[in-house]
């Protein structure tokens, strides 16, 4: 990191902070590096980089931040653990650079901004949210630079800023849609400031508006050529057609175990001093406020009708991890909120550091809880390298040309943890895969190899598609003594018709 580009330091004390920051980030990142190494890609990951090698405007989830991030970390450490994840990781430079300078011209201190930086990079939400590469890693230091050049605007009062903004949106979207939420998180900013609501009449923040758009404009191409099926996909999660309210329930808890909980009492408690109106200006706190509450209000309406993932409110961290950092330097507290404060203030990072650590081990291992199962068991990748050997193994002992899988998860390990150019296909769901090259139809003719969970009753509509079915392997999936899974290795031979399932996705039919 560049340490005169964090702050123009003009003591020996200042000096000491900026540096002392800018090591902890640089370790910070050099302990996700190592367990980036040492942890198996979880499924979406696998998935994900098959992505990244067919780059395209768009995907079915997603649009295509994701894969250009892995493709840039294979690109100079191949197609590893490491390599998927390394431009991910180090996305987290970036971030911390920008919410540095976003919080020390909001709230003018750069023990503010120092300590704004650390907690967000110690929160599991960009600890993990880095090393396990989602459309959140790119989405999370997007969303950094959206605040910092909305800070620029404010501090110059030069319009050619929100040019910059603009970028910064139309970045965010090329990583997850629910960056549209900025638009009217910084309408309500402006409306909300008096002194600000003359950009309403500028022509800036229109021109802005249009550079996002370019910017996110292969996505709407890649839309346009395949029905639209990403944003019918995506968008369709806003309709509530039942009301479950229990979904609510999980929101808090979830969210003080990925912010970690020093952390999040400090957030909460800097929300609080910001909603007040007792630390900082207008504008400042009505920035953080804006961008904070725009986006969680849409999930606390989301949550009436279906879960809303923990990782969906990245885009809000670095607001929360500055209005933490207010809450420990500049909100006036007293007596019992004083200590909780201080307390929270000495310990968010070491513990932010820790949970890190144990999970990581935990996933690995499995040893913290005694080998039992736990919520990471299935998502990461932990068996997968031997049990692929296993499964090659079997695949040159029947002659199959071809392994198919019943989901993208499957699929996405397989290939990834099979030898190079094994030919690996989803049988259905084939949108999830337009941007790539089906195999050569000789293979699809032969002999296949169907890798599925060992289940009674699983996947029967293949007795009808082929002549030839039979048993020639059940292989576990193991962390330590535990199994992960069963998997099924069925040998398919004489298709009477097409192998593959073409049928359209359910937001086209």
């Amino acid at each position: 990191m560049n340490l005169p580009g964090l702050v123009s330091a003009t003591s020996p004390d200042e000096v000491r902070l900026v540096r002392n920051t800018a090591l902890a980030i640089l370790g910070l990142v050099v302990l996700r590096l190592v367990a980036a190494a040492w942890t198996p890609l979880t499924f979406d990951e696998a998935y994900y980089w098959m992505w990244s090698k067919h780059l395209a405007g768009g995907y079915y989830d997603h649009p295509p931040g994701v894969a250009v991030v892995i493709r840039l970390g294979t690109m100079i450490a191949g197609d590893t653990e490491l390599g998927v994840r390394l431009v991910s990781i180090l996305l987290a430079l970036p971030m911390s650079w920008a919410v540095y300078r976003t919080a020390a011209i909001l709230f003018g201190g750069r023990r503010v901004a120092a300590t704004a930086t650390i907690l967000l990079n110690v929160t599991l939400m960009a600890a993990v949210g880095t090393l396990i590469v989602t459309p959140d890693s790119p989405l999370l230091v997007a969303s950094s630079f959206v605040l910092f050049f909305l800070a620029k605007v404010l501090e110059t009062g030069r319009g050619a800023w929100w040019l910059a903004v603009g970028a910064a949106v139309g970045a965010a979207l090329l990583s997850k849609y629910t960056s549209l939420f900025f638009g009217p998180a910084i309408l309500i900013w402006l409306v909300s400031v008096p002194k600000l609501r003359r950009w309403l009449i500028s022509p800036w923040p229109y021109l802005g508006g249009l550079v996002a758009l370019a910017v996110f404009s292969p996505v709407i191409l890649w839309n346009a050529d395949h029905h639209w099926v990403s944003f019918i996909k995506q968008i369709g999660r806003a309709r509530i057609e039942d009301f479950r309210p229990a979904f609510i329930a999980e929101l808090i808890p979830t969210q003080i175990a990925f912010a970690t909980p020093l952390v999040w009492i400090l957030g909460a408690m800097g929300l609080y001093a910001l909603f007040k109106r007792n630390t900082g200006a207008l504008a400042p706190r009505a920035l953080i406020s804006a961008t904070f509450w725009t986006i969680v209000a849409y999930f606390i309406w989301h949550s009436l009708h279906a879960r809303v993932e923990a990782n969906w409110f990245a885009p809000v961290y670095p607001a929360f991890a500055i209005a933490a950092a207010v809450a420990a330097h500049l909100a006036r507290w007293e007596g019992r909120q004083q200590r909780m404060v201080v307390f929270c203030r000495r310990w968010a990072a070491p513990s932010g550091i820790l949970l890190f650590a144990l999970l990581i081990v935990q996933a690995n291992t499995g040893a913290l809880s005694g080998y039992r199962r736990d919520a990471t068991v299935r998502s990461v990748g932990v068996g997968w390298r031997e049990l692929a050997g296993e499964i090659e193994a079997v695949r040159e002992r029947v002659g199959a040309a071809c392994v198919l899988a019943p989901d993208y998860g499957t699929t996405g390990w397989l290939a990834f943890y099979l030898p190079k150019g094994t030919c690996v296909v989803q049988q259905t769901q084939r949108i999830r895969w337009v941007n790539m090259p089906e195999p050569d139809p000789a293979r699809l003719a032969g002999k296949l190899l169907y890798v599925d969970e060992a289940r009674p009753g699983a996947r029967p509509y293949l007795k009808d598609m082929f002549a030839r079915i039979e048993r020639v392997a059940e292989l576990t999936r193991k962390r330590g003594p535990l199994t992960i899974e069963t998997y099924a290795l069925d040998l398919l031979d004489g298709a009477r018709g097409e192998v593959l399932d073409r049928s359209p996705p359910p937001e086209l039919e």
